[in-house]
């Protein structure tokens, strides 16, 4: 028995190769992460994370992921996808859910290293984890958030058929700022003109999905 079947979790894309993170994997995000991940004066996430000292960045990176994939379960789970691009890592991409095998909802986060920004990277990413999550999982929503600021990210929303779904303010470096929630569903997916690849899913569904 595989007592962690998302070794074998594959996403193909036609450009990328999203796997579940692994300690190998981490080291390289790490790596990327301290090669920038957007300009020092912006910030496109709501925890501040890339704020931390140099010293840290690499260190915290990996305990977040350690620290995540470690409480895994059917009630609240978060698949962190390192994402390739010629079998070097660009950036992350996250599936998660909270009760999914009653809500059947999920959310996504990403990011990118800058100088990998700008190709539609995020796009085919994104795209391919809600693929994944409609068609392979059973997924009847997915849920989003960003900045009204970020435009890449809303971007990549609208081209994936995101509408927007109410507001909230929180606090960014000290002053307040407005996110916007975005949903998306089966039914709006505006879908990109390739096919998911996907293998190993069926041993992680009883983990996912309580099936």
């Amino acid at each position: 028995m595989d007592h962690w079947p998302f070794r074998n979790l594959v996403l193909r894309t036609p450009r990328l190769e999203l796997r579940p993170d692994d300690d190998e994997s981490l080291t390289e995000l790490a790596d990327l992460a301290l090669d920038g991940v957007h300009p020092p004066d912006r910030m496109p996430f709501g925890v501040e994370w890339t704020d931390a000292p140099r010293e840290r960045l690499g260190i915290n990176t990996l305990q977040h992921y350690w620290r995540v994939r470690s409480t895994l379960s059917t009630q609240r789970w978060t698949l962190n996808f390192v994402v390739r691009l010629d079998g070097r890592v660009v950036g992350e991409q996250s599936l998660g859910a909270d009760d999914f095998p009653v809500l059947r909802e999920v959310t996504s986060g990403s990011w990118i290293g800058l100088r990998h920004q700008g190709h539609g990277i995020g796009t085919e990413m994104r795209a391919a984890v809600l693929a994944f999550a409609f068609d392979h999982l059973g997924a009847v929503a997915a849920r989003s958030s960003a900045f009204d600021d970020n435009l890449a990210s809303h971007g990549v929303s609208r081209k994936l058929g995101y509408r927007p779904d109410g507001t909230f303010t929180q606090v960014r470096r000290g002053e307040p700022a407005q996110q916007t929630r975005l949903l998306v569903t089966p039914a709006t997916f505006r879908r990109p003109d390739w096919t998911l690849a996907v293998t190993g899913v069926t041993p992680c569904l009883p983990l996912l999905t309580g099936r």
